[in-house]
């Protein structure tokens, strides 16, 4: 078998991959970036075996770097996953070890609060706000387990309040120093939301990235009495074209609430420090920018030895998720779960045809037994969400 063509579409904001060979087999994948960032590795990967998926990955890795840049090369390794389950009749869980578990946890990604008043945005950033999305969130027919909200700069909560910080400025991503109103107001958003919450469901907050590293101290500090699952990306995290381990280590160790960072970091190699020092609690790798569902599955084993937990991040479209379901299925049991972060998105799932719908029930996916991904792109739907004058897979 030998691959004959990439081709790719724009969808939602994402880009839908697919690899095509010369025995009519052919595989999705799915990229945070413009189309013409993929199409750039087309030929490097013409005429090679799809099913030989690391000779492949040696030949491209290389081309990729932190967040975004990684996630063309991880959209093929996605891509070529799909193929060889497929040629060889098996789902790519299967590929990567086999699953552990029949099913597999997602959270919800929740954002910031409701918009209590539809004419003034900052509204959204109340204790009232975030308690309502909460309540609304806790009876969503879905049954998540576990919610996460942004607060900090994630999100513009921080920013909405009035001397909330200094130096921060609108932009993303950014960075300062949190005032004690600013500090007082972020912890009166998690205390609304636990009212809600109570022990019933799990609490995360995402939190940065750019505070400095006294202001993370103090609010992890103040968020302890909370049990939150984690507080995400305090120093450093999405779009930051690096990270410190000394710094995250250093926050850490001064802290009961379990730190978490990782979404933005390409392969292996940038999670080496941060595990073996145990700069964080928990990594969070995306398969769409780290390197593959490979790369991801190694990292959760690295972070297993050392006693740390990974709970994937995700966002984008039906694709990428179901990949997650597929490595969430075989990483070991310090995996916690992967995001899910189209809870506003109508009929989302659509998108997608071949698995069991709904395909989020009691707050956790059914992994599929067929072949490669288990999925196939609803055609009907996907050329009404492609932008004008766009073919498909033209």
């Amino acid at each position: 078998m030998r691959i004959t063509d990439l081709k790719a579409i724009t969808l939602g904001g994402s880009t839908v991959i697919r690899v095509e060979t010369d025995e009519d087999i052919y595989g999705y994948g799915e990229a945070h970036c413009p189309k013409q960032h993929v199409m750039s590795l087309k030929r490097l990967i013409i005429g090679e075996d799809p099913t030989d998926v690391a000779r492949v990955m040696k030949k491209i890795r290389f081309r990729g770097a932190f967040k975004p840049f990684g996630s063309p090369v991880s959209s093929i390794e996605m891509a070529l996953w799909d193929i060889a389950g497929k040629a060889a009749g098996l789902p790519v869980h299967k590929l990567l070890g086999g699953k552990i578990r029949e099913r597999v946890r997602v959270y919800c990604d929740c954002g910031v609060g409701v918009r209590l008043d539809p004419e003034d945005p900052s509204s959204a950033y109340s204790p009232e706000a975030y308690a309502e999305k909460a309540r609304m969130r806790m009876n969503s027919p879905e049954g998540f387990t576990i919610l996460k909200f942004d607060i900090g700069f994630h999100g513009g909560q921080l920013l909405s309040v009035p001397g909330g910080s200094y130096e921060a400025e609108a932009t993303y991503p950014t960075r300062g120093h949190v005032t004690e109103r600013g500090l007082k107001a972020e912890v009166a958003c998690v205390e609304a939301i636990k009212e809600v919450l109570g022990d019933k469901v799990g609490l995360a907050v995402d939190c940065g990235p750019g505070q400095i590293l006294p202001a993370a101290i103090r609010l992890a500090r103040a968020l302890e009495p909370f049990n939150l699952v984690w507080a995400e990306d305090l120093l450093t995290g999405d779009y930051t074209p690096y990270t410190d381990p000394k710094d995250y280590r250093l926050l850490t160790s001064s802290t009961s609430t379990p730190i978490l960072t990782g979404e933005q970091i390409y392969l292996r190699h940038g999670f080496r420090d941060l595990i073996e020092q145990h700069a964080v609690d928990i990594v969070a790798p995306d398969i769409c920018d780290v390197g593959g569902l490979a790369e991801a599955k190694w990292i959760a084993e690295l972070a297993d030895l050392y006693g740390l937990l990974i709970a994937p991040h995700n966002t984008g479209l039906p694709i990428a998720f179901m990949a997650n379901v597929h490595v969430g299925a075989a990483m070991p049991q310090n995996f916690i779960a992967f995001e899910f972060h189209s809870a506003d998105i109508p009929r989302w799932e659509d998108l997608i045809e071949g698995v069991e719908k709904p395909m989020i029930k009691e707050g956790f996916v059914k992994v599929p037994d067929s072949p490669g991904l288990g999925i196939e792109l609803n055609e009907k739907v996907a050329r009404r969400c492609l932008p004008e004058g766009e073919g498909y897979f033209e």
